[in-house]
């Protein structure tokens, strides 16, 4: 079973209340039936997706309103509660899970579309509404979410809020600090914040949600989501070829932003040794044999014709110059599909092979995939693997270290030399998943004192008594 997060990093508790069979009482009259208390119950929401974390939490509420967020929030400030928001607890990072006993806050039955304008695209719905749920509802309107992930299937867009999730259509569409036009977040007291414009300009004062995406749930709990969505492309490519270095990797990337253009939408690499766990642990096949990368390109567009010749033309230059040794194309969604899942479910794969070291890093294009290089030999014999893979076209490179089980010897090499390997390149040491629990202490690589200063004031004027998500995002003062 997974080791108790306090026991293992040895964290104090800090001085919050207890809970008590009235508070529980209480609990039960606001939302009967949509409190969960049993240990197997409560199991499941204690434990993180990777099965790294663990929790002891003894209560698990499900709101479906903003109403009843507000007044449980409103309920645990005074009682000094500490209480830890999640939505599909996919997180990497132990953010969505409790170091203690905090009472989990579950958006999963805040699951409603509020509105969609097929003239803008502006969709507004509840936090709790799951990735793909939303997918569908607006493939059915000739629409698409601006974001996209593996996990699809189980995060809630609250979340994907909440951790400023990046994705495979961050290329194309940008982070969510632009798609995202408002936010209803509930704050540490309970008072509701309602900024949820549905206006594509509004330069009235400070821009407020800008502080809420990203948070991790520290600074209030996010009820709703104004988004900005793009219409479904009427016909999409998917590529995937070999690269026999890094070098030719980073060269049909330029070649492609270059050539592509404004179609381009994905550009997602992979190392030969990611393609043997997914060959092996998931039973894929690579329609590409033996090569040292393979690179994913998706192309998104309104005219097939013209977008089928420009990926040939491109296609053809690639080969002619070497950058390229071998590929195929996919234009059917079947087939489109089929290759998208050999890159979207490597972190599956990774999950057979022991425990996982994750770490999500920007760098610097040109040199994304020298910290793998360096890792291996740091590290030699004592990992299995060390494999990287990632979204090249925004410089984010996800680098797993895997292992038959925990080791403390083992972290102790990774960390910090991955954190200072990634400073002096002046990258960022998360690049999409956030700092959660894992990384909050390691925040001063990435950000100067006094931008964590000035986190930490903030932190403290929108909750005074810390009890939102606390032991996360912001190492202790």
């Amino acid at each position: 079973d997974v080791v108790p997060t306090c026991e293992r990093y040895a964290v104090r508790r800090l001085p919050f209340g207890r809970l008590a069979d009235g508070d529980v009482a209480f609990f039960e009259r606001l939302m009967p039936g949509r409190v969960v208390t049993g240990e197997e119950e409560v199991k499941p929401f204690n434990v993180d997706w990777l099965k790294s974390v663990r929790g002891c939490s003894q209560l698990v509420l499900k709101p479906q309103t903003t109403a009843e967020v507000s007044q449980v929030l409103r309920y645990c400030y005074e009682r000094n509660l500490a209480v830890n928001p999640q939505g599909g607890n996919t997180g990497l990072v132990g953010g969505s899970v409790p170091v203690f006993d905090e009472i989990i806050l579950s958006t999963a039955l805040m699951n409603q579309v509020i509105s969609f304008d097929k003239v803008s695209g502006i969709l507004v719905c509840q936090a709790g509404c799951v990735l793909e749920r939303l997918s569908e509802y607006l493939e059915e309107q000739g629409f698409i979410m601006p974001l996209d992930l593996g996990a699809k299937g189980s995060c809630h867009i609250g979340g994907n809020v909440a951790t400023n999730a990046g994705g495979l259509r961050l290329l194309r569409y940008g982070s969510l600090r632009g798609t995202v036009l408002g936010l209803e977040v509930v704050l540490a007291d309970g008072s509701a914040l309602d900024c949820l414009t549905s206006l594509r300009k509004d330069n009235t004062g400070y821009d407020l949600k800008q502080l809420f995406i990203g948070s991790e749930g520290t600074l209030g709990v996010i009820t709703a989501v104004s988004i900005l969505c793009p219409q479904k492309p009427k016909a999409v490519n998917v590529a995937f070829l070999g690269c026999p270095s890094f070098a030719k990797v980073l060269e049909t990337f330029t070649t492609c932003r270059a050539m592509l253009g404004e179609i381009l939408s994905a550009y997602e690499f992979m190392d030969e040794k990611c393609m043997e766990l997914v060959e092996r642990h998931l039973k894929l096949s690579s329609p590409v044999a033996d090569s040292p990368f393979y690179v994913l390109i998706e192309t998104s567009g309104s005219n097939s014709t013209h977008d089928e010749e420009k990926l040939s033309n491109f296609l053809e230059q690639a080969m002619a110059s070497g950058m390229v040794t071998d590929g195929t194309v996919a234009t059917d969604d079947k087939k489109i599909k089929v290759l998208w899942s050999l890159r979207e479910r490597i972190t599956e794969a990774l999950t057979h092979e022991g425990y996982v070291y994750k770490y999500d890093i920007s760098l610097p294009v040109g040199k994304l995939y020298d910290l793998v290089t360096d890792m291996r030999a740091r590290l030699g014999q004592s990992a299995k693997n060390v494999v990287g893979y990632g979204h090249l076209g925004d410089g984010n490179l996800h680098l797993n270290i895997t292992a038959d089980s925990y080791s403390h010897s083992l972290l102790d090499a990774i960390e910090p030399f991955v954190y200072e390997w990634t400073a002096r390149c002046s990258g960022s040491i998360s690049a999409e998943h956030g700092l959660g629990f894992k990384k909050k202490q390691f925040i001063q690589y990435s950000k100067p004192r006094e931008a964590v200063v000035l986190m930490q004031q903030f932190k403290a004027m929108l909750d005074p008594k810390g009890i939102l998500n606390p032991y996360k995002t912001l190492p202790s003062a």
